[in-house]
């Protein structure tokens, strides 16, 4: 087995150059001297034959060739601190706390039973839950603010274990002004009605598909949009299991939409990072993906089955 040539230690003084914005400034922030950093970063380029900086003026630029250290770096102390938290989190044993981030689409009564039969287990470990959007989601697994996600999509540098189908549905009141046309819907009647959509709770938000509609409103969670299209104050697509007493309650009704009237999401279980997961996350997704497949079954038409 082949060691590296150049330390941890190394690296992040490179890194502190660049993020610092110089030597004197990366000096500070790592409380050495200048010339320690000087060294390390010279000893980079001597040990690997290569150049990171290129002085231009009274600046240093990373060159192409420092771009992709400077990259590759930052990925390799990413990996390093994980490790270490790892590490500790197994050396702890059972996890004294959860964290997931789960799509809104997700039905809750079927999140809350899981969580319920986790419990039964495990009463003193806490969960915390992210209710995320789109790329909410995402954004907490890349950051590692979760041990677990459910998520539409799968991040890439990641891998998620299918969980579940959804079927989308366009709907609103029964007396809502689309339903009174009495005829199959375009997507141009819809662009005349407001449109509700569910705001992306990542930083890098990504906007709804709003169709191009004449007055939209934003809202942040699913019990809003129900309420308000339950109202008749607009027009969505809901998760038909969501809203499935609505339907049978006859509050919402399915929109004659001639195309596109349905739509279809796939939902995947994701580890922040498998290979380091503590025995609670391990357990609760076992849990999930037993639960999940076992309703889903029950859901089935008999004549799929």
């Amino acid at each position: 087995m082949d060691y590296p040539r150049i330390s941890l230690e190394h690296w992040r003084s490179l890194l502190a150059v660049v993020d610092a914005g110089g030597y004197a400034q990366a000096a500070e922030v790592l409380h050495k001297s200048q010339s320690a950093v000087t060294y390390a970063v010279q000893r980079i380029e001597a040990q690997l034959g290569v150049k990171a900086f290129a002085v231009v003026g009274r600046k240093a630029h990373l060159t192409p060739t420092g771009e992709v250290l400077y990259r590759r770096a930052k990925a390799l102390m990413e990996e390093a601190s994980a490790l270490e938290a790892a590490a500790g989190s197994l050396a702890a044993g059972w996890e004294s706390e959860l964290r997931l981030a789960v799509e809104i689409v997700f039905p809750t009564w079927l999140l809350l039973q899981c969580f319920a039969r986790f419990a039964e287990e495990r009463p003193r470990t806490r969960i915390e839950l992210y209710e995320s959007v789109l790329s909410g989601s995402e954004e907490a697994l890349l950051q590692r603010k979760v041990d677990l996600a459910i998520c539409s999509q799968v991040p890439p540098g990641f891998v998620g274990d299918p969980l579940m189908r959804l079927r989308f549905i366009a709907a609103a009141h029964p007396e809502h002004p689309l339903h009174q046309l009495g005829r199959e819907l375009t997507v141009q009647d819809l662009r005349k009605y407001r449109h509700l959509i569910i705001r992306d709770t990542g930083s890098q938000r990504r906007s709804g598909t709003s169709l191009g509609a004449e007055q939209s409103w934003t809202v942040s969670h699913k019990a809003t949009s129900i309420h308000a299209a339950g109202m008749g104050l607009g027009f969505a697509w809901f998760p038909e299991e969501t809203v499935r007493g609505e339907l049978e309650r006859g509050i919402l009704k399915p929109l004659p939409l001639r195309e596109g009237g349905e739509r279809w999401a796939n939902l995947y279980l994701v580890f922040a990072d498998r290979d380091y997961a503590g025995p609670g996350a391990l357990r609760l997704a076992e849990i999930i993906r037993e639960h999940v497949a076992e309703q889903c079954r029950k859901l089935e038409p008999e004549s799929t089955r």
